[in-house]
Formats: C-alpha cells, sequence, structure tokens
C-alpha cells in the first residue's frame, strides 16, 4: 500500500486514479508520495519515505528542486495541463485593457441607488471608449511552451499580427506554430508589439526579466499581461514604467500590495489555471505520473530526474537514482554489476544534467544480491525494488 499526501485540495478526478493500492491523506507522517498545487514546500522538513513530488501545475518554484534531487526524490509537473485555461485568460486581458472594461463595470457598480441609472450609463459611456485588438500586434516571450504557442495561435486567430521569442523553441514546437506567426529575437518583439504576453518559466535566470533596461525597449504604450509568475517582472520597474506611461495598462494575475489600486494595472486574483477543466487535467496528470513511478518505475515529466521507461514484463523491477560522473558512466557500472549475478533481465539506462535513473525489469524475482552491491556505489543517491 503506498500513501499519498496532499497538501492542497485536489480533484477527485485525479485522486480517482489512486484507488486501488493507494491511501490518500492531507496528514500522512510518511508518505511515499506528495501531490500539491500552490503550496510552498521550502520550509518542510522532507519525510525520509518520500519518494515523490507531483506538482498539479507547470510552476515548481514552490518546491525544493535541489533539495529534493539531493534525497533522491523526483519532482514532476504537469505542462500544457493547464494552457488553454492561462490561454483563455490572457485573451480576456488583451480585451479588459483594450476596452477599458475594468474601469467602466467599476463605475457602473457605483450607480447603484442613483435615478435614471440607463440615462447615466449613456451619459457617462464616453470616459470608457478604448480600441480593438484586431489588426494589433501581438508579442508572445516563450513563444514555444504550451501555453505561449496556443496563446499566439489564439491572437492570430483573432485576426492580431503575432512576433514570438524563445531562444529554447523545438522544430517540434514550431511546427505546431500557425505559419504567419513571426518568430524573432526578444528586443525585435519588444519594440513593435502593442501587447505582450509574457509565458517563460520562472528560475534564477528569469527573475526580474522584466526590468527597467528590458521596459524600456518596449513600444511606449504597450499593453503587458503576466499570467505566468509574479517574479519574472520587478514591481518597482513595471510601477514607473505606467506612471510614466511606457506601459499603457498592466496586467498581472498575481497581485501584491504594492499592485492594488493603481492606476492602469489591473490586478487578477491567480485566477490562470482556476478552471475547472484545467484543475482536473492538471490532477489527473499528477496522479498518473505518481501511480507510474511508485508501481513501475516509470518517469513522466520530471523536472530533476530524467524521463525514463521500461515495459518489459517481469517479477522484479529495479529503480536507481544516482549522480552521473562524467570520468566513468555510472550506468555501465551498474549494468555490469547486474549482468554479473543475473542473465534474463532487461536495462535501461538515462542520464540529464548530471542525475541518472536505470530501470531494470528481471524476469526473475529476485536480482541475485546485486541491489545490495548497487546500493553502497557512491554514485547512487537511492534504490528501491518493486515487486
Amino acid at each position: 500500500m503506498f500513501k499519498v499526501q496532499t497538501l492542497n485540495k485536489i480533484s477527485p478526478i485525479g485522486l480517482n486514479v489512486l484507488k486501488e493500492g493507494f491511501a490518500i491523506s492531507d496528514n500522512e507522517a510518511n508518505p511515499d508520495a506528495i501531490i500539491l498545487r500552490s503550496f510552498s514546500m521550502h520550509d518542510m522538513e522532507l519525510p525520509a519515505s518520500l519518494l515523490s513530488v507531483a506538482r498539479a501545475g507547470a510552476g515548481v518554484n514552490n518546491i525544493p528542486i535541489d533539495k529534493c534531487s539531493d534525497k533522491g526524490i523526483v519532482v514532476f509537473n504537469t505542462p500544457g495541463a493547464n494552457a488553454n485555461a492561462v490561454k483563455e485568460l490572457v485573451i480576456a486581458a488583451l480585451l479588459l485593457s483594450s476596452r477599458k472594461i475594468w474601469e467602466g463595470i467599476n463605475w457602473a457598480q457605483g450607480l447603484k441607488g442613483k435615478d435614471g441609472v440607463p440615462a447615466l450609463v449613456e451619459k457617462g459611456k464616453g470616459d470608457f471608449g478604448g480600441c480593438e485588438i484586431m489588426g494589433k500586434t501581438m508579442g508572445v516571450v516563450g513563444v514555444g511552451g504550451a501555453i505561449g504557442l496556443i496563446t499566439a495561435n489564439a491572437c492570430h486567430a483573432l485576426g492580431m499580427k503575432v512576433v514570438g521569442s524563445d531562444p529554447y523553441l523545438t522544430d517540434k514546437a514550431k511546427a505546431k506554430l500557425n505559419p504567419e506567426v513571426k518568430v524573432c529575437e526578444l528586443d525585435e518583439v519588444l519594440a513593435q508589439s502593442d501587447y505582450i504576453s509574457i509565458n517563460v518559466p520562472y528560475s534564477a535566470a528569469t527573475k526580474h526579466m522584466f526590468n527597467a533596461d528590458l521596459l524600456k525597449k518596449c513600444k511606449k504604450g504597450v499593453v503587458i499581461v503576466n499570467a505566468a509568475r509574479a517574479e519574472l517582472v520587478e514591481d518597482a520597474a513595471i510601477l514607473a514604467a505606467v506612471a510614466e506611461k511606457q506601459v499603457s495598462v498592466y496586467v498581472t494575475d498575481f497581485p501584491n500590495e504594492a499592485m492594488l489600486g493603481v492606476e492602469n494595472i489591473i490586478t487578477i486574483p491567480h485566477l490562470g489555471a482556476s478552471s475547472e477543466e484545467a484543475e482536473e487535467n492538471c490532477a489527473y496528470m499528477a496522479a498518473a505520473q505518481t501511480k507510474e513511478f511508485l508501481e513501475k518505475g516509470n518517469i513522466i515529466n520530471s523536472v530533476n530526474f530524467p524521463n525514463i521507461s521500461n515495459d518489459a514484463e517481469g517479477k522484479l523491477r529495479s529503480v536507481v537514482l544516482y549522480k552521473d560522473n562524467a570520468e566513468e558512466t555510472v550506468g555501465e557500472k551498474i549494468e555490469a554489476e547486474f549482468k554479473s549475478k543475473n542473465s534474463n533481465f532487461k536495462f535501461v539506462n538515462v542520464t540529464r544534467k548530471g542525475l541518472g535513473c536505470a530501470l531494470t525489469v528481471f524476469e526473475g524475482d529476485t536480482c541475485n544480491g546485486a541491489c545490495d552491491v548497487i546500493r553502497a556505489m557512491p554514485e547512487v543517491i537511492s534504490a528501491r525494488s518493486i515487486r
């Protein structure tokens, strides 16, 4: 029986994947796996029993990745599961910022209790004129990601000229882009875009990516939509840019105290992935990936260890997580040890960025002592057997 701890409310659609052979609780002291959404694990003591952490969402900045890697804890995310929900919020943000819908609604609510509301509406509506997004230029920063890609295509379908940048754009992702979407350097995107959607992951390298220097490169009067992460935009820089009208409107899905009550800043309470469909999709993916790893050792959508699968049939499976030594291939040492004591097994080994996983399936129900030898190797972080 595998024990799974939930640190946030997780959709039952996902948890239904873990019915047989799993015990699910929000207060499990010794979990084999954790599934969470936005709960911050940085100050949490990681249980010695913990084998995996699955984030029901794309961003993992609430999870101590390096600490997990050191302890042999595989961290998963669910890329693309909430992409459509975020894309739709970006489209809504474009319309809110262009037509002064946000300001108009707030003004209309203030007419409560006054005489002749219809007449007042007709008289006052002229203060909330705006522009259409059709024909304008949309810039997508991070156009090759799951969200950026479908956002670019959707904006093109709405009649916008779309440009995008992404230093990590793959051929596979580019093939999914509408051919009329122009991919260029970031500075070119900034210079010509009437609207910019930020769709890059948060990391140490992208923290405060949108700072004062970068905002000065933008077309004057640009609308910036941040439905990615708060930390990508420097607060002081965006406040100054809005005040100076370098940025006409800033729409953020991550309000903080500094953003509230500021003219031309629209604050959305982190609704990007808060659709029923997105929550169900993320929960299902997180649970399915957890199940695959705990029951079979297969790793799907990990952000720290390499993805790996071994679908061979057998009575015993061995999962070895290790630190890859460039001077001597650890995977080869592990395979050689298995070969010295066993004949019928299928061995799969993958490495990525200094970490590796060896997943072995044996026809019999024993590794004949090889597992104990491998577990004692200095490069090995963790090793477990699955029957």
